[in-house]
Parts: structure tokens; sequence; C-alpha cells
């Protein structure tokens, strides 16, 4: 039963990750049926962010005190609901209302990396958290198959297959989820007490602010953009969209095994010039070609810096794993929702997005300088402990 369980909790959030993007994935699609105001467009792909975003600190907590096999199986149960109602909508709104709760799809992603470093020794947490993180290949599946079921079906019965998904998750974790999992009792209020003055947790939470945050914003972003400003049809922009998605999974794992092994901080500093690269080739505003060049250079770069942060994290915090793990990811999460409405605040003021990708590097480049500090700090305090 413990073997079993990094790859059902993967396939957990595989599961999850296909029905939070659901609406982003489909939306060239539901625009022909349902009117859409162009202020509303960047709201309707990035609501399901907000509740997916804000879970993941108490789902982090739940994780720890009920076991992930609790947690997974009333989320699933959860979203039926979502799922249906905006297989019946006729208004945006309803895509409103419907995607908000599509977050508890995003928010599963606390319960895995809370539960699984419970079944394995500190040097391999880097590598099973990126295995499991693996499980954003959930977003390129939907980002392919949706519009695709789409083209074949209308995007209504499109929603409607996430249903049969949905129930075969609830039923393998019924079965297959670990009951005797250890918990951890302790209240939340004082584990994020005994955390919250901590420099690092904000440090890590900046950083995968914008590492899993870019990830999340290209995913919702990309659909759209860019059937609407290069041209491409539904099904191929899905196809590029989840080329970025499937690179950046993949490489995640390759993070986590870096990191088990490399520098965390140095592999950091790369991943933060390699995004600040990527921006300033989309801030030119290039040719087809050369732009997707520079998203899919992000999206290396967000992989692997995801996997390097969820190997820090129960580095740095042991008996607060499931509150910070929360803490940590709400913030990735939160981090998708903002770039979207960003760009499009600057698309509406200025008439391009040149702009919103300067600013976008230069946030970066912040989260750079962070990370030299840290990294110096922490050369000191091993040259000051040396010297002991």
């Amino acid at each position: 039963m413990k073997r079993a369980q990094l790859p059902l909790q993967t396939f957990d959030l595989i599961a999850g990750f296909m029905v939070w993007v659901i609406l982003s994935s489909l939306l060239p699609y539901i625009k022909h049926d349902i009117f859409i105001p162009d202020d509303m467009v960047a709201l309707v792909t990035a609501v399901p962010v907000i509740l997916g975003s804000v879970l993941r600190i108490p789902f982090g907590y739940y994780a720890n005190l009920l076991g992930a096999r609790t947690v997974f199986l009333a989320s699933f149960v959860a979203l039926l609901f979502p799922v249906y109602f905006i297989s019946e909508a006729s208004t945006y709104v309803d895509l409103l209302i419907g995607g908000v709760f599509l977050g508890f799809g995003g928010a599963i992603f606390s319960v895995g990396v809370t539960s699984l470093p419970k079944y394995y020794p500190k040097e391999k947490h880097g590598f099973v958290n990126g295995v499991y993180g693996f499980g954003n290949m959930g977003t390129a599946i939907t980002t392919y198959a949706a519009p695709v079921l789409a083209v074949h079906f209308g995007w209504q019965l499109a929603v409607k297959f996430y249903l049969g998904l949905l129930l075969a998750m609830v039923a393998l974790n019924f079965f297959l989820g670990d009951r005797g999992e250890p918990r951890v009792k302790t209240p939340i209020a004082r584990q994020i007490k005994a955390v919250w003055k901590n420099e690092k947790l904000w440090f890590f939470s900046l950083f995968y602010f914008v590492t899993f945050g870019a990830f999340v914003a290209f995913t919702v972003f990309l659909p759209n953009f860019l059937v609407s400003d290069f041209g491409i049809d539904g099904v191929t922009a899905g196809i590029l969209t989840s080329v970025f998605i499937v690179t950046a999974a993949c490489v995640r794992v390759l993070g986590g095994w870096l990191s088990d092994r490399l520098d965390c901080w140095g592999l950091l500093i790369g991943v933060f010039a390699g995004m600040i690269a990527g921006a300033l080739v989309l801030a030119m505003l290039p040719g087809f070609e050369l732009f997707m060049v520079g998203v899919y250079v992000i999206s290396i770069a967000c992989g692997i810096g995801n996997g390097v942060v969820f190997k820090l994290v129960p580095t740095y915090f042991v008996e607060q794993a499931g509150p910070v793990n929360g803490i940590v990811s709400m913030m990735g999460g939160l981090g998708g929702f903002f770039p979207p409405l960003v760009l499009s605040a600057f698309l509406s003021a200025t008439g391009s997005y040149t702009l919103g990708f300067v600013a976008f590097a230069c946030f970066i480049l912040a989260c750079l300088a962070s990370v030299v500090w840290l990294k110096r700090s922490e050369s000191r305090k091993r040259r000051g402990v040396a010297a002991e």
C-alpha cells in the first residue's frame, strides 16, 4: 500500500490539474456560444486560480491531520458539482461561478507534497516531490485533449467527460489510498506561529510565486493569446500550450533530482537568469517562431525552479511541513492569477504587451538578487560553523 502512494498521488494531481484548466483550454470554443466581454476574458481564465491557491494552506494542514486519502476523496467529490455546472453554463457569470470552484483541482497540490515525504528518506525528497510535481502534466492533457473533444462533441459534452474521470479517481483513492498514513495533529495556528517569522518561508513563497506562477499564467494565457494574436486554430494552440506544460512537468523531475545533488541556490540563480532572458525575448514581441522560443525557455526554467523550491521546503521545515507547503504553494498559485490580468492591463493602457513582459522581467530580477543574497548568507553561516 505504501509503495502505491507515489504513483497514486501523482495520478491524483494529474486528474486535479486536468479539471483545473478546463475553462482556459475551452475558451475559444465557449466564446462561440457565450458572450464574454473583452475585459472579462482574462478574469474567466484566471478565476480558478483564486480558490486553487487560497485552499492550499488548509489542504496541506488537513493532509497531515486526516491523511491524503481523505482529502483527495473529498476534493474529487466536490469537483463533480462545478464541472457539471459549467457544462450547463449559458452566461459568463455562470463560468465565473463554476470557475471559482474548479479551484479544488489546483488546491490538491499541497496534499501530496505534505504526504509523500513521510514515506521516503530526506535525501530523496527532491526527487519524490519532483515526480509528484510531474502531475502538472494534467494541464497539458486538458489543453490538448479538451479542444479535440470540443471539435468532435461540442464543448459542453467535452466538459461532461471529466465527470467520469472524477468518479474514477474517487474509486482509486477509496481502494488504494493509505488509511494508516502517519498523522500530525498540532493545531494549524500553532504551526503557522512557529514559522511565520522565518524569512526563508517568505523567500520560498516569493520564488514559487514566480516559478509556478509563471507556469500557471502561461498555461491559462497561451491558448487564447495564440488564437487571437497569431491567428492559430484552437487545436494547434492547445498542442503548443501542451508542449509548454509537458516540458515544464518533465523538467520539474530533473529539477528535483538535481537539487538532491547540487547547490539549490546556484540552481535558482540559473533558473531566474533563464526566465529573465525568456521574458525579454517576449517583450520584443517577435515573430511567432522566436516568440515560442522565449516561451519554451521560460518553461524549462520554471520546471527546474519548481523542483528546487520543493526540495528546499522540507529541508528547512520538518515539523511544520503541512502549513508551510500550503503557504508556499498558495503563493505559487496566486502567482498564476496576476500575470494575465497585468498583461491585459498593459495591453489596454499601451496597446502592447511589451511593458507587461518588461515588468515581469524586472520582478524576476528582484528574485535573482534575493537568491544571491541568500546564497552568500548561507555561505557565511557555514564558514562560521566551521570556524567554531
